[in-house]
């Protein structure tokens, strides 16, 4: 059995269901709305589906693919399990296992300004891992933050074919666009809505609620450097290095558009500032 459940269903532009300044401040790593979305969704889905047709066997939540630094959908995948585990344990049904999939390939490109065949040549470049026997006899929920083309959901189901997986499947997600007049660059719009300058992650990182994803790691390194320097030196040596060693993490010191500002971090920070990069510093 494949199922889809979306919380919001987006059909025109310019009303979404959820805030759009939320939602941007989500994906730059605004925990505190990743919670209100993740509890947001577990109540969606105990409401619509749970609650008609309970889940028997071991679910396993697995958050969107990711290499070394976790998606925005990570930090909401948090608050849903949350929220799932206290209806399954208030009703006697055992409670959420989690596992990843592995992704292999990175790149600088921002899939949210693609068009649904930009993104599918993108993504299809990519080939995503998980560990077939964990998943023996249970129940999948592979959950993302928004669905637009589906190039995501076609990859999950490409990875499921591959490893010949028999379980049953629910794709979840915050929201879906389901007009399909309007252009995938809706994403940019959504992700961009407060977020128009490297300056407006400081009120985010600086919140005490952030969590730290890939499209701010890239959206950081990929600044302007000029812009980024100013930013940089703004921040604590703690964000510095939790910034650095997620870039290495991720493989983006070998991508020559990072260069310039990794190696400003490097010269600048940790050098001339006699701040040598150590756990703990």
């Amino acid at each position: 059995m494949n199922a889809t459940y979306s919380l919001h269903h987006v059909d025109n532009d310019s009303s979404f269901g959820f805030c759009p300044d939320s939602y941007s401040r989500f994906k730059f790593g605004d925990e505190a709305v990743a919670r209100k979305f993740g509890c947001a969704l577990a109540d969606g889905f105990i409401g619509h589906i749970l609650s008609k047709q309970p889940i028997t066997q071991q679910i396993v939540v697995i958050s969107s693919p990711y290499s070394f630094i976790p998606t925005a959908t990570f930090a909401m995948k948090t608050w849903f399990v949350y929220g799932l585990n206290r209806w399954l344990a208030q009703h006697g049904y055992a409670v959420v296992q989690e596992t990843k999939v592995h992704r292999t390939i990175t790149y600088k490109e921002d899939y949210g300004e693609l068009n649904a065949e930009q993104r599918m040549n993108l993504i299809g470049n990519d080939s995503f891992h998980i560990d077939k026997d964990f998943l023996t006899g249970k129940t999948l929920i592979f959950l993302d933050d928004i669905k637009i083309t589906g190039s995501h959901e076609r990859m999950i189901m490409k990875m499921v074919d591959a490893y010949g997986l028999s379980n049953d499947i629910y794709m979840l997600y915050f929201a879906e666009l389901v007009n399909k007049t309007i252009h995938p660059n809706i994403e940019n719009f959504l992700n961009y809505h407060q977020v128009k300058t490297i300056f407006d992650l400081e009120p985010i990182i600086q919140s005490g609620n952030f969590a730290i994803n890939t499209r701010i790691v890239k959206y950081i390194l990929n600044y302007n450097p000029d812009c980024f320097s100013i930013f940089i030196q703004n921040q604590t040596m703690d964000f510095v290095n939790l910034l650095y060693d997620m870039a290495l993490g991720n493989g983006y010191h070998t991508i020559d558009a990072y260069a310039q500002n990794l190696n400003f971090i490097t010269k600048n920070l940790f050098i001339n500032n006699k701040n040598l990069i150590k756990h703990g510093n």
